[in-house]
């Protein structure tokens, strides 16, 4: 299975493969999400380091089962070769309707094939009022009109 763009990367294609990525998580499904990763990837999120799409699809459905409402922005930092490092954002809330933005990097490692083989991510979560919500869009793909993160100052 190939996904392009497949690397190595120019600005374009960085910027293609960060939307598409945007994009999958916004679906909120483990399972379309995970196939974007080699099947023996390696991640590390915030604590937890695991390795391979099973434990991904499972890492991903503790994660929308508790951070409900969730919408994403990411935003291309650098590239080079076969990696993209990226800055982004998400809001969501937890069952109390307390409200979260979480704020991370994510540094991507790609195989030949275009799947990422490696994600490392660290991530801060500010919690914010309803009213403090930036991130308005109906649930899954943010729309091309919507703001990214610059525009709206984070």
């Amino acid at each position: 299975m190939t996904l392009p763009p497949l690397p190595p990367f120019d600005e374009s294609a960085a910027i293609t493969k960060v939307r598409m990525a945007e994009d999958g998580w916004n679906s909120c499904n483990p399972e379309k999400v995970a196939q974007a990763y080699t099947p023996d990837c390696r991640w590390r999120n915030r604590a937890e380091i695991f390795r391979g799409h099973e434990r991904v699809i499972e890492f991903l459905t503790r994660k929308w089962a508790r951070e409900l409402d969730y919408r994403l922005i990411k935003e291309l930092w650098a590239y080079h070769s076969n990696r993209i490092a990226v800055r982004f954002a998400y809001e969501y809330h937890d069952d109390t309707g307390s409200w979260f933005r979480a704020y991370g990097n994510e540094n991507w490692e790609f195989a030949e094939n275009g799947l990422m083989r490696q994600r490392i991510a660290s991530i801060n979560d500010v919690p914010i009022t309803k009213q403090e919500r930036l991130f308005h869009w109906p649930l899954g793909r943010r729309p091309d009109e919507h703001p990214g993160l610059s525009a709206l100052g984070l």
